[in-house]
């Protein structure tokens, strides 16, 4: 199985239909193990290979804190979060979905951690800097 970081594909549409509002809706991130089957062609939130342990629910975690701006010197709209955090944790994980619980459990992104990341207290997804060169999405 692999993880494959990046936007899904069915987001770009749903987004562009105007099915997807990130700025009202509720996003989750989920977490997976590294048997995940995750990438550009995943639709939507799938419980298949998502993690178990101390301070994890199935579905993941309500993403909190998003900003939607536009740099009009450059031209790009960009969207962030706050960093996702559990605590009390004790689990691993390998990779996220980021998806739209409003929209039917909508996909949204695929985020990669490179390798297996483990926890025995809190578990901490940071985000990448609010910019227009380093926000999660951006275009």
């Amino acid at each position: 199985m692999s993880i494959y970081q990046g936007l899904t594909t069915s987001f770009k549409y749903q987004v562009m239909q105007g099915q997807i509002n990130l700025a009202s809706n509720n996003i989750y991130m989920a977490l997976y193990n590294g048997n995940a089957s995750l990438g550009p062609s995943t639709t939507n939130y799938t419980s298949a290979n998502e993690i178990t342990g101390t301070g994890y629910t199935a579905g993941g975690q309500l993403m909190t804190g998003v900003t939607v701006q536009f740099d009009s010197q450059n031209n790009i709209v960009f969207v962030n979060w706050s960093n996702v955090i559990w605590t009390p944790a004790t689990f691993s994980a390998r990779g996220a979905l980021i998806y739209d619980a409003t929209a039917s459990n909508a996909s949204i992104a695929v985020l990669d951690f490179g390798s297996v990341k483990s926890c025995s207290n809190s578990f901490t997804v940071t985000m990448p800097a609010n910019t227009s060169t380093y926000a999660l999405i951006r275009g």
